[in-house]
C-alpha cells in the first residue's frame, strides 16, 4: 500500500508534536499545520487553548482521550472520509505515544487515508540524549503498570534487556517503581529526568540506591536505566523457566527469556525444557 500525504484536495491526519513544558519550544510548522487545520482534537481541550492561544490559532478544537477514543474514532474517520484535514495533538510532545490515537491511525490506514507526522518535542528521547546512558540501540516503554503485581511481572520481562530502558513515571509512583527496580534489577545505574524544558529542569545521576535517597521529587518524570552488561549464568535454566511461568509467563515467553539471558538458542532449551517435564 502506498499514499501520498500530500495529495492536493485530499484528506490528511496530521499527528501534531507539541511543546513538553516550555512554549517556546513549538516548531513554525506546526503551528501553519494547526491554524489550517479544519479541526484540532486535543487528549485535554483545556490545556492545549493554552497553547493555541498563545500562537494565536483559532481552530476548532475537540477533546479525544481515552474515555471517548471508541466514539470519537468513528467520528473522525467519517471527518476524513469527507475530505477534512485535522489535526491530532496530546497534552505535551508526540501523540500516540502513551496517549491515545493508535487506533485511529490504523483505521486512517485502512481506508486509504494520509497519515502524516509534523515532529518536533519527545519527553524519552529528549532524556535520552542527556542522560549519559548508551543512546543505542534503547527500548522505549512508556508507563509500567500501575499495579504492584502486573509492574513486576513487567520489569521481570526486562531485566536481561542489554540496552537502555526508557520509562515514563508519575511522581507518586516513582518510590515504588524504584524499590521494584532494585528488587528485580538490582542496584543498576539509572538517571531521573524531570521538568524538562521548564524552569525546574532536573537529572539525577546515579544508582538506584542514590536516587532513592533523594526522594520524594516532583514533577513529569523520564526514567531511564542502564542496560544489563553481565552475561546471566543459571544454574538450573529449567527451574528459572518453572519461575517465570508461575509469574504469568507463556512457556514459550519464558523459554525465550531464560534463553536470552543465557545467551543460549532458544530451540535446544526448550528441548532441553521439555526432557525435564518428562522425567518429572
Amino acid at each position: 500500500m502506498r499514499i501520498r500525504s500530500f495529495d492536493k484536495g485530499k484528506a490528511i491526519l496530521f499527528l501534531v508534536a507539541t511543546p513538553i513544558g516550555n512554549l517556546a519550544d513549538m516548531t513554525f510548522r506546526a503551528v501553519e499545520v494547526l491554524k489550517n487545520a479544519d479541526k484540532i482534537y486535543a487528549e485535554d481541550t483545556r490545556n492545549s487553548l493554552v497553547l493555541l492561544k498563545h500562537y494565536n490559532i483559532s481552530s476548532k478544537l475537540e477533546s479525544y482521550h481515552e474515555f471517548n477514543q471508541e466514539l470519537k474514532s468513528e467520528q473522525i474517520l467519517n471527518e476524513l472520509k469527507s475530505g477534512m484535514k485535522l489535526a491530532i495533538i496530546s497534552d505535551a510532545g508526540l501523540p500516540v505515544i502513551s496517549d491515545p490515537g493508535f487506533k485511529l491511525v490504523q483505521m486512517a490506514i485502512e481506508n486509504d487515508i494520509a497519515v502524516s507526522t509534523i515532529p518536533g518535542a519527545s519527553a524519552g528521547i529528549s532524556a535520552l540524549i542527556a542522560s549519559g546512558l548508551a543512546p543505542m540501540p534503547y527500548t522505549f516503554y512508556g508507563f509500567l503498570d500501575a499495579k504492584a503485581s502486573k509492574r513486576k511481572q513487567e520489569l521481570e520481562e526486562l531485566k536481561y534487556v542489554s540496552h537502555t530502558l526508557i520509562f515514563y513515571e508519575a511522581p507518586h509512583r516513582i518510590e515504588d517503581t524504584l524499590a521494584d527496580l532494585l528488587a528485580i534489577f538490582g542496584n543498576r545505574q539509572i538517571v531521573l529526568a524531570r521538568e524538562l524544558t521548564k524552569t525546574f529542569e532536573e537529572y539525577a545521576r546515579g544508582t538506584i540506591e542514590e536516587i532513592q535517597s533523594i526522594l520524594p521529587l516532583k514533577g513529569e518524570m523520564v526514567l531511564l536505566v542502564d542496560g544489563c552488561k553481565e552475561e546471566i549464568i543459571l544454574d538450573d535454566p529449567c527451574k528459572k523457566i518453572d519461575e517465570l511461568i508461575a509469574l504469568g509467563y507463556k512457556p514459550n515467553e519464558a523459554i525465550k527469556e531464560v534463553a536470552k539471558a543465557m545467551h543460549t538458542n532458544k530451540n535446544e532449551l526448550y528441548q532441553t525444557y521439555l526432557l525435564y517435564k518428562n522425567k518429572k
